[in-house]
């Protein structure tokens, strides 16, 4: 790899983990928003979601200069992945923008804690967003490997949010908007921790060159009906 491509890859790196870091912070303020009924915050989150987007568009203008003078496979993967991984944090953005915005439609005094516990479930899906983007930075496929199950354990806390949500919703029909928000909100956790696993896929093709999605049963499979909210 010469020394100017070298320069352009890490340039990448840089732009991709800071995209990264703004991700992060749109879904933690996101659910800070949520459990604080704090519209101001919610509307920042919102209105941020510009940054994700030009992000993505700053990366992948910067990959296809670099796509030009990858001299081996590996190079073009990586460069390929970047891209990837990208597009991946731009939809953890419009996840958190519909978490902000179905909040400040709540009204307030919902007893948030009695249908799911979206603190830790929001610390589940960030956690394994951070171990994603680590092992892609310290070159560790394995580690990358281990975020994939995890996913599992996510999918299960959003379906027993939704069956306790359900379960409310036929004793109190009159609750049927807010809850559908929150249904929203929980699902939107949910797809957060499926862009994460697709981001330690894309790394476990990256480092070992296998590409494992669609393998392995329920602990690979990607979720392909993804919709940003409208």
């Amino acid at each position: 790899m010469s020394q100017h491509f070298a320069q352009e890859v890490e340039n990448l790196k840089q732009q991709l983990l800071t995209m990264a870091s703004h991700a992060e912070s749109a879904v933690r303020n996101a659910v800070k928003a949520l459990v604080s009924y704090n519209h101001t915050l919610a509307a920042e989150v919102i209105q941020n979601d510009d940054i994700l987007d030009r992000f993505e568009v700053q990366i992948d203008e910067l990959a296809i200069q670099a796509l030009a003078k990858a001299p081996l496979a590996s190079d073009l993967r990586l460069v390929t992945r970047a891209m990837k991984i990208s597009h991946e944090l731009e939809r953890i953005g419009d996840a958190a923008t519909t978490i902000a915005r179905r909040s400040q439609l709540l009204p307030q005094g919902i007893p948030l804690d009695e249908f799911a516990d979206i603190p830790h479930l929001t610390q589940l899906v960030l956690q394994m967003l951070k171990e994603a983007l680590d092992a892609f930075v310290g070159h560790e496929p394995e580690r990358a490997r281990a975020v994939i199950p995890q996913d599992r354990i996510v999918d299960q806390l959003n379906k027993e949010a939704h069956q306790s949500l359900t379960q409310y919703l036929l004793q109190q029909p009159s609750a049927a908007q807010w809850v559908l928000h929150l249904m929203t909100i929980t699902k939107s956790l949910e797809r957060i921790g499926d862009h994460a696993k697709n981001i330690a896929e894309d790394v476990v093709y990256l480092y070992e060159g296998h590409d494992i999605r669609h393998r392995g049963g329920a602990d690979t499979v990607r979720d392909e009906a993804e919709s940003k909210d409208v």
